[in-house]
């Protein structure tokens, strides 16, 4: 089977794309708030008000994780319910509820692993500039301390950050996320001020004694998509894959960052304190090819010869292990959980109240089979996370893919376990057995 023992089977959602209640117990406005609610943002003008109602539904939610089998649970705290206004004092109604899901977990024998920065930023610090702005990274470790005051006596594992590279790429260059900003190529500073964030959080919760910290990284294979295309594939790869690791790991940002004003010497040391994991998602590879025009030096190009999923994502396994030897052979690595992977598809209940989604096992099982050839050729990953409990709100996408184990009825939020949540719980069952008996 190829897993270190205490491996982790998991599964992961985020605060804003489940949670719902918007405005309840003092939670102030997010920048996906102001987002989804302007019209045109989002498809269809949805919105995470309701989402899956997860504030008030989450002991049903907890269920359906131990009915699963899992060892532990990935969700993220909502910056503004814990400080609606990004800075000054807790909002204690707010932190009640990750208190309360915490507890229902660990009573489930459930590990909760929280993420404390999962896109939602605080509008009033957007409006102050956002990532764009130092003060930013500074409010983010207040904040993670404050987390980390209430709760880290309980859980064990941190992630600071959820893949900062799409918050620069589709937040603040691309417009594409909230906050909805088109700087293009002036976004860079949101990179580093998010990193710099990460390395003040990774003090601030070692100083309330959090136990495993790590950061979630976003990565894609860069293919090009001929060999005169190859300096088009590596600029995205610095760009995609190695802007939020080198420094990290090396101490050191890609040539890309190039003699940037807002790095002050000291950052990097910040920036580069020890962690004790990398978090992976992995969804799909990029096609590169060198640009007509326009001041990106990559252009991404559609990769038609590999089926795909609900959303048009190409489906390729191989890539997914080729990420995992990539990341082994450029750092001297800490241990590895793929924090994120999962795919959606259009999943209805058919007429027998079952969500058939066998193209969602098969996706799912061919890239936990090319992880397991990775641990067996030593690359030391601790956990995996399915992508997602639940269907829920994916970002401009709106409630239109469903990513879910778990079909939610958006109308009535009743819950429905799909095939592949059977699917999922057995796998977990025949590993945890496999493992007793060696």
């Amino acid at each position: 089977m190829g897993l270190p023992e205490g491996f982790r089977w998991g599964v992961a959602t985020a605060a804003y794309q489940v949670e719902g209640a918007a405005d309840e117990d003092g939670r102030g406005p997010s920048t996906w708030d102001t987002f989804s609610r302007t019209p045109g943002r989002v498809r269809d003008g949805h919105t995470g008000d309701v989402a899956c109602d997860h504030y008030h539904r989450w002991p049903e939610d907890v269920a359906l994780m131990a009915g699963l089998g899992v060892d532990s649970y990935r969700f993220s705290i909502a910056w503004p319910r814990v400080q609606p206004s990004g800075s000054g004092p807790v909002n204690t109604r707010g932190l009640d509820f990750y208190d309360r899901l915490v507890d229902g977990l660990l009573a489930e024998g459930i590990a909760p692993a929280a993420t404390l920065y999962h896109w939602d930023l605080p509008q009033p610090l957007e409006d102050a500039g956002g990532w764009m702005e130092r003060d930013t990274a500074y409010r983010f470790a207040e904040f993670s301390y404050l987390a980390a005051e209430r709760l880290a006596d309980r859980v064990e594992m941190w992630i600071t950050l959820n893949e900062p590279v799409v918050v620069m790429a589709y937040g603040y260059a691309f417009g594409v996320y909230a906050p909805g900003r088109t700087l293009m190529l002036d976004a860079l500073p949101t990179a580093h001020h998010q990193l710099l964030g990460h390395g003040l959080a990774v003090h601030a919760l070692r100083s309330r004694n959090a136990r495993t910290i790590g950061l979630t990284n976003h990565y894609s294979p860069a293919w090009a998509a001929t060999p005169g295309d190859q300096p088009a594939a590596d600029a995205f790869d610095a760009f995609m894959n190695r802007l939020f690791t080198d420094p990290v790991l090396l101490g050191r940002y890609p040539a890309i960052m190039g003699d940037a004003p807002f790095v002050r010497p000291e950052d990097l040391a910040v920036i580069g304190a020890p962690i004790d994991f990398l978090g992976v998602n992995y969804y799909q590879p990029t096609r590169l090819t060198t640009p007509s025009e326009g001041p990106l030096p990559f252009d991404i190009t559609d990769i038609t010869e590999y089926p795909t999923t609900g959303m048009g994502w190409p489906i390729v396994p191989d890539a997914f292990l080729s990420l995992l030897r990539t990341l082994d052979s450029r750092y001297d690595l800490p241990p590895l959980y793929i924090t994120e992977n999962g795919c959606s598809f259009p999943d209805e209940i058919g007429p027998d109240g079952a969500v058939d989604d066998s193209s969602r096992i098969d996706f799912l099982d061919a890239h936990i089979k090319a992880m397991r050839t990775a641990t067996e050729e030593g690359i030391d990953i601790r956990g995996y996370y399915a992508w997602s409990l639940l269907d829920n709100f994916e970002w401009a996408e709106g409630y239109h893919p469903r990513f879910g184990l778990v079909h939610v009825d958006y109308e009535t939020q009743k819950r429905t376990p799909k095939k592949s949540y059977t699917w999922y719980r057995d796998l977990i069952a025949s590993t945890r057995e496999h493992a007793k008996s060696h």
